[in-house]
Order: structure tokens, then C-alpha cells, then sequence
């Protein structure tokens, strides 16, 4: 990589970080490795970039209109690297932010086939159950659940997926089977961070909502709620992706299954402002591709 471009793309990272450290460890750069590097670009350039503090490093407005006018190039460059080996090989790094569940769960056990035919792509997995701003965490790709947030963001989506209650055999032992929305009042709740919530339902055109007051809360947007579950401790809502391995396996089982709730849709979701890599673009529909067969239908 020539020292111009290195310059240019260690920019973007330290931009976006808000961090000459945290960048430059992508790098293999140390701190004082990494400033050096912005100081001469901001040199070359004529004007400063970025304001350093001992708390933040923040954009100047020039570095705010150069930023803005060199990730558009720097994608179209990839892009036409992408092209001219003319093989489909996919290179450099690729950042995918993601929910820890996910990751485990489905994304990391769907990779092999696809880092087997991109052997030079290095993929950062940036998993957290906190919804991530794909700006401030520097990422190609997050895949998210649910509703999206006004955004300026490009999205796709991957699919509906199956939205249901669970329960451990032994809690239904104790506890009963319910048999109706309205029993749920009666039973021990699993919920997720935002404890109560409204759980709705359908079943033969009639629509049911039931108020819900987790007697267990998970900080985990799933995997707490599961774990729990399975302990025999309540009742949780989850996604058929969510808890895929535990009904499989007996250790849950479902609850109300005669009763339909709404399905959660998964999206793949790219930065705004500039195209999408190829490489992110790539991961998206294999991960797309490997989930199909279990999504539903569209209403």
C-alpha cells in the first residue's frame, strides 16, 4: 500500500474512531506512529484535519468536507481493485457489526464455506448487544433485527423469521402449559433489557395483546433470556434464530405455538454516504442465502 493511500485510509479509521490509538492497532501503527502519519497528510493536504485533545480527537470542518469527498473514492478504488482481478477474490478487512447472539449462533458457523473462497479477507467481527452506530464503530456491515431507526443508511433486507414463545419442559411441569395470551399473567416471564413490554397475537383473525412484567430481566437482548429459559426459570419471547439449538435439542420447548406473533425482520445494513464494499455486499447475501430456507413469508 503506498504511503498516500495508507495516509488516506488510516484518516477514515482515525475519523470515525475519534482515536490515533484505536486506529492505528488496525494498522499495525503505534500512537505516535499513527499522528506522524496524519500530521504529514494534513502537511500535503494544507490544512488541518483534525483537532486533538487530551480527550478527543474530533474533525476540523476541512476534515469533515474531505472526509465526505475522499470515502466515496476510496470505496470506487476497492471496487475497481475488485474488478480487475476479474477472479471474485475478495481482500483487505471487512468490519461487521453485529448482536453477540447472532454471531454465535448464525454468522459464525455460516463463514467457512465463504472465508474458504475469500482467503485473503480479513473479517472483524464487532459484536455487541448494544445497537451500534456504524460510523463510530468504523463498520462495512451491521446485520440488525427489528424496526430500523430513522437513518440516512442503506438497508437490506435478509428476511421475516419466526417469532415465538419458549419454556423448559420441567418450568411446564411445574407451572402448566398455557393455554390462552391471558394465562401468561398467571406464569413467570423472562424479559429482555426493556423489561415490561406488550406481547401481541393472532389466531384465526382474533388479535390479542398481552402486558408483560418480566419477574426476570436480561441486561442480553437474547442470550441471558435463553440461558434463563432453559434453567427452568420462565417464559421468554425470542426469534426461531434465537433459540434454534435449544428446541432442537428438547431443552425448550414452545409456548401458545397455536398462536401466531408478528415476525422479526433481519436486515443487512451499510454506511451512508458511500457505496458498499464488495466484500460486504458478498457477506450479505451469503448470509442471506444460508438463512432462507427458515425464513416466512411476507404478509
Amino acid at each position: 500500500m503506498s504511503d498516500r493511500l495508507l495516509a488516506l485510509r488510516l484518516f477514515t479509521r482515525v475519523a470515525h474512531a475519534g482515536s490515533f490509538s484505536r486506529a492505528g492497532r488496525e494498522f499495525g501503527l503505534s500512537q505516535p506512529s499513527a499522528s506522524r502519519v496524519i500530521a504529514t497528510l494534513e502537511k500535503e493536504v494544507g490544512a488541518a484535519l483534525l483537532t486533538r485533545t487530551t480527550r478527543a480527537v474530533t474533525l476540523t470542518e476541512a476534515g469533515a468536507d474531505y472526509l465526505a469527498r475522499i470515502e466515496p473514492i476510496l470505496a470506487a478504488l476497492e471496487e475497481a481493485d475488485h474488478a480487475a482481478r476479474g477472479t471474485g477474490e475478495l481482500r483487505g478487512v471487512l468490519r461487521v457489526a453485529l448482536s453477540s447472539s447472532f454471531a454465535v449462533r448464525e454468522a459464525i458457523p455460516a463463514l467457512p464455506p465463504f472465508t474458504a473462497r475469500h482467503p485473503a479477507l480479513r473479517i472483524k467481527l464487532l459484536m455487541h448487544d448494544q445497537l451500534q452506530d456504524l460510523v463510530s464503530e468504523g463498520a462495512d456491515l451491521a446485520f440488525r433485527f427489528g424496526a430500523l431507526p430513522d437513518s440516512s443508511a442503506t438497508a437490506r433486507s435478509l428476511g421475516l423469521f419466526e417469532t415465538l414463545l419458549v419454556a423448559a419442559p420441567g418450568y411446564l411441569r411445574r407451572a402448566g402449559m398455557p393455554a390462552l395470551p391471558a394465562d401468561l399473567a398467571a406464569h413467570a416471564v423472562v424479559a429482555g433489557p426493556s423489561g415490561g413490554a406488550s406481547w401481541s397475537f393472532e389466531r384465526g383473525g382474533r388479535q390479542v395483546s398481552v402486558r408483560i412484567a418480566g419477574a426476570l430481566l436480561s441486561s442480553t437482548m437474547n442470550e441471558g433470556s435463553i440461558a434463563a429459559a432453559v434453567a427452568g426459570l420462565g417464559i421468554t419471547h425470542t426469534s426461531e434464530l434465537g433459540c434454534g439449538a435449544e428446541l432442537a435439542s428438547g431443552a425448550l420447548v414452545r409456548v401458545l405455538a397455536d398462536w401466531r406473533m408478528a415476525p422479526v425482520e433481519l436486515h443487512a445494513v451499510f454506511p451512508a454516504g458511500r457505496a458498499a464494499k464488495p466484500s460486504a455486499r458478498a457477506l450479505a447475501e451469503h448470509v442471506a442465502a444460508a438463512l432462507a430456507a427458515r425464513a416466512v413469508p411476507g404478509r
